[in-house]
């Protein structure tokens, strides 16, 4: 526990009337920074996120030969004023320049699943390593899908990190079938190293439905706006015959000149509850027209439980009534919102219940379990259930002992939402929300003080 006995998450004392600039895409700036070590030539990446995963994620490419340069805000046409990088590929005629490499992976899943098929290019060995929960985090199908494509692995047969990736500076690349249904970076891994295998690859998932199938087509569109030919296609499965099983990444050269990262609008969903919880409204600037994100499907969930979203010209705006709507919906493509509905559900004025997100037990937490022990101990009422939880609304009551982080940064912003309305609540290790939004709590106070 925390010296001071964890943050005191703020309560709502009015409705709030804020308007709040939100940091990068953590999914788009790592999967840029692959594409840039990987490109032929330089790529300037504008407006990146500034967080513990990005910050792996740059020093894991920086290990594999890329250099990471700042550019001033000055310099770059972004109107958030944030920045960016300058990328320069770490290749050697045609490999990736380091020997031999260390790799620390932290509790960050993209940098977990996206870099080893990286580090194959490399010509030595690439050791990789990370935080305890890092080596109870999906990566085994992975790791099998390389050596499907020629790599060699050393895991000592768990499946898990600490692991070596034995480079040799070449991949042959081909067919790989795996199972992806614990998380789509599976795929997105293999999918973003791919053009530079000297076959590509034909990447096949082979089981239950895929979760965060929008995380898949980011993947594949910003692929496409480097240079890479993708194809996609279905078999057919679960009586859905449009989700996607099959990609197809020819070999050729990867160049993205330019990658602009959009707001992270996962990361919006602490604010735009906030809305709802307190009758207020909230609006986020350059939310964007047309996103790679699961912009359409995060608005449509918070409308169900009761927000009304219009787009002005401030940006997306979303307003409640202070009164939210219990719901079922299924959160497969936009998993990572779970935490906080869980939160407004526990808030709501009729039960609710999520599916399609049983695979959130493997994240950064055991997601369903950590929700379901840390709500009830406020006196709230949530039941697992084989793929989701099941939330029926009671009056809450800060606890003797702080709200647990269980060092998750959704479980932080779950209880900054909860704490709108209970009074008193605390959370303990509260500062691992830095993970991907070192700015939240500031962020969030401003929210309640209504500044912008």
């Amino acid at each position: 526990m925390q010296p001071d006995n964890g943050w005191a998450a703020p309560t709502a004392a009015s409705a709030v009337q804020a308007r709040v600039r939100l940091p990068g895409s953590k999914s788009i700036t790592n999967r840029a920074l692959i594409l840039a070590a990987l490109a032929t030539a330089t790529t300037r990446i504008t407006g990146p996120l500034r967080a513990r995963d990005t910050e792996l994620m740059v020093a894991a490419v920086t290990a594999l030969g890329a250099t990471v340069a700042e550019t001033p805000a000055a310099a770059e046409p972004d109107p958030a004023g944030r920045g960016g990088w300058l990328v320069t590929p770490g290749w050697s005629d045609t490999n990736l320049k380091p020997a031999r490499a260390r790799i620390d992976v932290g509790n960050a899943g993209t940098v977990l699943r996206f870099v080893p098929p990286v580090a194959a290019l490399a010509s030595g060995d690439v050791e990789f390593t990370g935080d305890p929960r890092a080596a109870q985090r999906p990566v085994g199908p992975l790791l099998h899908g390389l050596r499907q494509l020629g790599v060699e692995v050393g895991d000592g047969g768990r499946g898990a990190v600490p692991f070596v990736v034995r480079g040799r500076g070449r991949v042959a690349g081909g067919a790989v079938t795996l199972d992806a249904s614990s998380s789509s970076q599976l795929v997105s891994g293999l999918m973003l190293a791919a053009p530079r295998y000297e076959a590509g690859a034909q990447i096949r998932h082979q089981g239950a439905r895929l979760p965060s199938a929008p995380h898949i087509a980011m993947t594949v569109a910003m692929l496409r706006a480097a240079g890479a030919q993708v194809e996609v296609g279905s078999q057919g499965r679960d009586g859905d015959d449009a989700a996607p099983d099959f990609w197809l990444v020819r070999p050729g050269p990867l160049a993205p000149g330019r990658i602009d990262v959009e707001p992270d609008l996962s990361n919006a969903a602490p604010f735009l509850a906030a809305a709802l919880v307190t009758g207020g409204a909230v609006t986020i600037p350059a939310w964007p027209a047309a996103s790679l994100q699961a912009a359409g499907q995060i608005l449509d969930v918070l409308s169900q439980m009761g927000a009304a979203c219009s787009n002005t010209p401030a940006g997306m705006q979303v307003k409640g009534t202070g009164s939210i709507k219990g719901t079922r919906a299924d959160l497969r493509d936009v998993a990572e919102l779970t935490p906080v509905l869980t939160a407004l559900a526990a808030l709501a004025d009729s039960p609710s219940e999520f599916t399609g997100i049983g695979h959130l037990r493997l994240h950064e937490s055991d997601r369903l379990a950590a929700l379901a022990g840390e709500i009830g101990a406020l006196g709230g009422h949530v039941t697992e259930l084989p793929d989701g939880l099941r939330v029926r609304p009671r009056p809450l009551r800060a606890a003797d002992q702080p709200f647990d982080s269980h060092d998750d940064h959704r479980l932080v912003m779950s209880a900054a939402v909860l704490g709108l309305a209970v009074p008193g609540l605390r959370v303990h290790n509260a500062g691992t929300v830095g993970k991907t939004f070192p700015e939240f709590d500031g962020l969030w106070q401003q929210m309640l003080e209504g500044a912008s």
